[in-house]
């Protein structure tokens, strides 16, 4: 089913569920006890769910609106950012915690948290179909969704084409032309990358020092960074998330993307309950939501790949098509926030 299909089927469907709430409250409230349980037999007696989310925000929104058309009475309380943006929100908030669950870029971030006791264990319905690498250990971070990044570049600077691999960036073949990353202190994709660099590819500390040597950007967030390519603001995008580069193509825009050849890291973006949770119930619900059909279905119509191995991606390189290098994920979450901030803070120790 293709994406607008199925949008306007959630819309469709959440205007049915609507009609069902103000029934529901008018016999009662938004009472919703007894009508739905959680996978582990969880009773649900909230009737709202608080979720951070980091982007694509229209994703975020469409699985708003399909949990409360599978869910009749249940509301989500839905905040979008960058995956900095929600870790911040998370440490003002310490002291009168809001989240019930968050889903983060970084699963480096994500393993930070559970070292840290933030997260609490609990198998969704369909925690069997996920794909080996999307959970953890002890069933705490379930990546629903995984991107990649890669280079992405602007067709007009490069009419022939761009292959180049990731130290060929730092090199004089390349000095002369416009080139961003975007910032790792807001990104998770490219935090977990830029750890992954320095970790598992030889001399990867000296290869990201010679970017920013040749006059490497910072290009802010995910979403700026990929609009400056496209107005050709800048001719070239390191470390670019992948499922931005595919819906750009497919709207026709001036640029393209790959991986190169040596290799990147495979993200799995992973959701996760907090342990502080208010309403802990609706958020054992919102997770068995997040593993069902239609939900990986939506992640898979926004070019992210899907958490779990029978759902396919659509019109996307497929995991086994990524080449990808080694990656020590306990290695790259002790280093993951310090890299991070030492190529912003090197980048701007060159302007």
């Amino acid at each position: 089913m293709n994406k607008a299909k199925r949008i306007g089927m959630i819309v469709m469907s959440a205007a049915v569920a609507a009609v069902g709430v103000s029934a529901f409250a008018a016999c009662g409230g938004d009472d919703v006890t007894g009508k739905y349980t959680a996978n582990d037999g969880t009773e649900v007696t909230s009737n709202t769910v608080t979720v951070y989310m980091p982007s694509p925000t229209d994703l975020d929104d469409d699985l708003k609106a399909g949990f409360e058309a599978a869910y009749p009475g249940m509301t989500v309380n839905l905040w979008t950012g960058t995956t900095g943006e929600i870790t911040a929100k998370l440490e003002a908030e310490a002291s009168n915690p809001q989240a019930d669950v968050i889903v983060l870029a970084s699963w480096s971030d994500g393993l930070s948290m559970k070292e840290d006791g933030q997260i609490v264990s609990y198998k969704p319905a369909n925690y069997d179909k996920m794909g080996e690498a999307m959970v953890d250990d002890d069933y705490m971070l379930y990546g629903t969704s995984a991107s990649a990044v890669g280079v992405i570049y602007n067709t007009k600077s490069f009419p022939n084409g761009l292959d180049a691999d990731w130290a060929d960036f730092g090199t004089a073949a390349y000095s002369e032309y416009a080139m961003e990353i975007p910032d790792p202190t807001k990104s998770g994709a490219c935090k977990d990358f830029v750890a992954g660099f320095s970790t598992g590819v030889e001399n990867g500390d000296t290869i990201m020092q010679s970017w920013i040597d040749n006059g490497l950007k910072n290009g802010g967030g995910n979403n700026p960074a990929i609009e400056a390519v496209k107005s050709q603001e800048y001719d070239i995008l390191i470390a670019g998330v992948d499922y931005n580069a595919y819906s750009a193509i497919a709207d026709g825009e001036a640029i393209n993307f790959y991986y190169p050849e040596s290799g990147t890291v495979i993200n799995p973006r992973p959701a996760m309950i907090m342990k502080t949770a208010p309403h802990m119930d609706a958020a054992k619900l919102f997770m068995d939501y997040l593993l069902s059909e239609d939900a990986q279905e939506l992640v898979a119509d926004y070019y992210l790949i899907p958490g779990r191995t029978d759902v396919p991606c659509k019109d996307r390189t497929t995991v086994d098509q990524i080449p990808t290098y080694r990656t020590d994920w306990t290695a790259m979450m002790a280093v993951a926030s310090e890299k991070a901030q030492w190529v912003v803070d090197t980048i701007a120790g060159k302007e």
